[in-house]
């Protein structure tokens, strides 16, 4: 009566302490799950959840399901890797670059993860502020590629990852802190601030200020987040970042964040690879686990659309 999926579920209720933040974990809608909650108890005949208790509480049969699911589920993990690894090898290689410029922070607890469970893949990691990254994909120069721009190529494939909202970070006495979006007119006036990279990899040119015909009065471009919040906060400029990548200087007041249009800009990162590595098992598994550390580690994002 019980299946794997009724165990990740659990879990993720008990670890995300709600249903709200479960149902994202799992990548499913809060009706969904509930749904598959209700299903559930159904076939075993008793409640697994106090339903009105605030934070949510298991009762006395749903803490029998969460430990047998503590238990049984690194088991499974385990044993699909290792069968992974006796059928493609263990060694290997896996070249990244990344055209997400804040990803750095949640990535590398991925590749930790990752090398713990694949000691002998060789991995290497670059930025793509120099060059074509796709492009070198295909070649085969590398095998992966963290993107918001996929190609429409037949020799690669892309996997989302996440849906994530473009912000305009600005000064704290900047005029516009206090208006409710930014609209494309107001960065005729500004100086914007961004990463060394084509303008059509930024998300403010490509989703935003294009479809208006909109020019900023000036640019400016920094290889480092912290730079970029350094230049804003002193009112030297606007930038646009991820919203999870302020968080923190959000959080230490240095800088105030809008988000674009009244609807917000909304792109999803990818990981692109070839095709003719979509059965590379090592390969796939690092998705997995980047997709895990995302939902585990960045506020603000959600899952990607289907």
């Amino acid at each position: 009566m019980l299946d794997i999926r009724h165990l990740k579920t659990l879990v993720a209720i008990r670890d995300g302490g709600s249903m709200v933040d479960a149902a994202r974990r799992m990548h499913l809608t809060q009706s969904a799950l509930s749904h598959q909650l209700k299903d559930l108890e159904e076939r075993l005949g008793t409640r697994l959840f106090e339903r009105k208790s605030r934070p949510l509480r298991f009762t006395r049969a749903g803490l029998e399901v969460l430990d047998l699911a503590d238990r049984v589920l690194p088991m499974i993990r385990q044993t699909e890797q290792t069968l992974r690894k006796i059928e493609s090898g263990h060694d290997g290689r896996l070249h990244m670059a990344i055209e997400c410029h804040s990803c750095f922070e949640w990535l590398m607890p991925a590749i930790n993860a990752f090398r713990e469970q694949w000691p002998d893949v060789e991995i290497d990691l670059t930025t793509s502020f120099h060059f074509e990254p796709q492009a070198a994909l295909r070649r085969g120069d590398i095998d992966l590629v963290i993107t918001s721009d996929p190609s429409a190529d037949n020799l690669l494939s892309h996997t989302p990852l996440f849906r994530y909202q473009s912000v305009l970070a600005l000064a704290n006495q900047h005029p516009l802190a206090n208006e409710q979006h930014i609209k494309p007119e107001h960065l005729r006036d500004e100086t914007l601030i961004h990463y060394p990279v084509d303008r059509k990899r930024l998300d403010i040119f490509e989703y935003f200020l294009n479809e208006d015909g909109v020019e900023p009065a000036a640019t400016r471009q920094t290889e480092l987040t912290l730079m970029m919040i350094q230049l804003v906060a002193s009112g030297r400029g606007v930038a646009c970042l991820p919203s999870w990548a302020l968080q923190n200087y959000l959080d230490a007041g240095l800088v105030s964040m809008l988000p674009l249009g009244q609807d917000g800009v909304w792109p999803t990162l990818y990981a692109a690879y070839r095709k003719d590595q979509s059965e590379s098992h090592y390969l796939q598994d690092f998705i997995r686990i980047a997709i895990d550390s995302c939902f585990n580690t960045l506020p603000g994002i959600s899952p990607a659309k289907t």
